[in-house]
């Protein structure tokens, strides 16, 4: 029998309203088919790992992602699949960070949440649900169909490290501007095969060591030199530089003067774009050729999620500054298209 195992985290999923009260608390996990009855239909072996408290997902951080990969390591081999739930407001982050600590996965890892509470009548919790632990069972010739990590929302499957919450009301709330999407839940499950990660060969591990020391520079007409010079000589160790259109900014003087002194004091600068379609090319305009000559670096298509958490990664892992700006341009667990 397949076995899935479930990873509570929190979020708006679990959650159920106290009659008493009127407010929203989290139910008991562990009483899961209680609240699901359809589970009882699926032929899987279920197991529920809640945190203890449960997060809101405004509080995740680096070190809970490091909790989930190592508990996903830890039940590697007792499982064929996870499904991990999560509040939607930070799930691209986790999922994007999660995409880079698990190396070489070949099991799929499924997130998912809903915008709605699971004991609501016209909530979106138990299809996102039932249909991700579907995705996390699904096999083809023994192996599984979709061996990465993913999102699960509003009956699309994305690329974890591809997907962006772009909308706080609307069941759809994910989207992945820049890459096809995984899977889609109709009257039948299909699968995109040509745009899934293929089944490494290596053996799987886990990386956990993060360096979240990074600033955010984000461009908008009119932004002052003072504003720029709190990022650019603070003291972290990288910048995201969110730029106008595909990697654009001001060319004032003094602005290249700011971005230069930080490259000189060894600080790691990533160009991305506030669109959340297209992809940076530096050099295609004036306006961006000098952010290419004194070597910032182009994120390419890469979500705001995807640059930090890779950042993160890579900081973490100790390699030379040198090493790191050649990883952030090429991709590593299918995070940009160059």
């Amino acid at each position: 029998m397949t076995k899935i195992l479930i990873i509570y985290t929190g979020g708006t999923i679990g959650m159920v309203n106290d009659s008493k009260t009127g407010t929203l608390i989290p139910f008991d996990f562990e009483q899961i088919e209680n609240n699901v009855p359809e589970l009882a239909r699926l032929d899987y072996q279920l197991s529920v790992h809640s945190f203890d408290p449960i997060l809101d997902s405004s509080n995740m951080n680096p070190e809970i992602w490091t909790e989930l990969a190592e508990l996903i390591k830890e039940k590697y081999h007792e499982f064929d699949g996870f499904v991990i739930l999560h509040g939607s407001d930070t799930m691209s982050y986790t999922a994007a960070a999660l995409s880079f600590m698990l190396q070489n996965l070949a099991k799929p890892v499924v997130l998912t949440g809903s915008q709605l509470p699971i004991g609501e009548i016209r909530t979106d919790a138990k299809e996102n649900l039932i249909t991700a632990l579907e995705i996390a069972a699904t096999k083809k010739d023994g192996k599984a169909m979709v061996p990465e990590v993913s999102v699960y929302f509003d009956f699309q499957l994305f690329r974890g490290n591809r997907s962006i919450k772009n909308d706080s009301e609307k069941f759809e709330a994910f989207s992945s501007p820049n890459y096809p999407i995984l899977a889609e839940a109709g009257v039948n499950l299909d699968f995109f095969s040509n745009y899934i990660l293929p089944i490494p060969t290596e053996e799987f591990q886990i990386h956990t060591t993060f360096n979240s020391n990074i600033g955010v520079l984000k461009m908008y007409p009119g932004i002052t030199e003072n504003a720029v010079r709190a990022i650019t000589e603070s003291k972290v160790d990288a910048i995201v530089l969110e730029s106008f259109g595909s990697g654009n900014t001001t060319t004032a003087d003094w602005f290249i003067a700011c971005l230069q002194e930080a490259i000189l004091n060894d600080k790691i600068i990533v160009d991305i774009s506030q669109c959340n379609g297209g992809s940076v090319q530096l050099g295609k305009y004036e306006t961006s050729r000098k952010l290419q000559k004194m070597g910032i670096l182009s994120g390419y298509d890469m979500t705001f999620e995807a640059t930090v958490t890779k950042l993160m990664y890579l900081m973490g892992k100790g390699l030379a500054i040198d090493e790191i700006k050649k990883l952030m341009e090429v991709p590593i667990a299918g995070e940009l298209t160059n």
